[in-house]
């Protein structure tokens, strides 16, 4: 006991200072994507070809973008660009409110920062929010990052952000994978037991789109067409720092 008590000791304080402090992120971290216009040859369309979700569009105009709710941040378009006017950003900040947000321009610098809920449901919700998980066909690789911010590392219940078993003991929802047939039902009958006013939240390709599973029959496309989303978090998976970030903005607890 003794030892063990002497290494928690020499451990000293592991959670991270954010949001008082910026985050650490590695720097094999793969950030916003992005297309330098500048760069980009016409007729070319490379890097649209490998892209496995159809990430890239507008293309043939001056401004192509990258859809960050399709994006599954594998790099293919970077490597295919024979140009390398495909580029990661290490901004972690990806989260937004609106789904054409995550629209990004050649010539963005930064997304649009996530406005903070209206202020009677940040009343309600800004100091205890409790949401339910549903895993609505994920992989499980955006569930994995998300149990990770209930470690020490992150401790989420610090913001009183936390995870419950019930959605009757819920705020809202907490939403990954493309939502399969199988799940549909399943989904709206959780949602419908979140007592009123509740907020939704798509985390993950697969959530906001249907990822690499989009216009598959068996899946419909991710939350959005059945259900109000309130936030969108992208990623494939999503960086534990960027869903954090954006659950703290989107309760108004981070506004610079």
């Amino acid at each position: 006991m003794i030892n063990l008590l002497r290494t928690r000791w020499s451990q000293g304080y592991r959670t991270i200072a954010y949001p008082n402090k910026p985050p650490v992120i590695p720097d094999r971290f793969r950030g916003r994507p992005l297309i330098d216009g500048a760069k980009c040859v016409a007729d070319c369309s490379k890097c649209a070809d490998a892209c496995p979700t159809g990430a890239i569009v507008n293309l043939v105009s001056s401004q192509p973008q990258i859809d960050l709710g399709r994006c599954l941040f594998c790099m293919d378009c970077t490597e295919a660009c024979p140009y390398g006017a495909v580029h990661h950003h290490p901004d972690y900040r990806l989260a937004a409110r609106q789904r054409d947000q995550l629209l990004v321009n050649a010539k963005d610098e930064s997304l649009p920062q996530v406005a903070a809920l209206e202020a009677e449901i940040r009343r309600l919700f800004g100091r205890s929010l409790k949401l339910r998980q549903v895993s609505a066909g994920g992989c499980n690789a955006c569930e994995a990052d998300t149990n990770v911010l209930s470690t020490i590392s992150f401790d989420l219940g610090r913001f009183g952000i936390q995870f419950v078993a019930s959605p009757r003991h819920a705020d809202g929802l907490l939403i990954t994978g493309p939502v399969t047939a199988n799940m549909k039902t399943a989904l709206l009958k959780t949602y419908a037991a979140v007592p009123s006013p509740k907020i939704v939240i798509a985390l993950g390709a697969c959530a906001i789109s249907g990822g690499p599973f989009m216009d598959h029959s068996e899946v419909n496309n991710g939350a959005d067409g059945i259900l109000s989303v309130d936030l969108y978090i992208p990623g494939c998976p999503p960086h534990p720092m960027t869903i954090l970030e954006g659950f703290l903005r989107l309760l108004g607890r981070i506004r610079s």
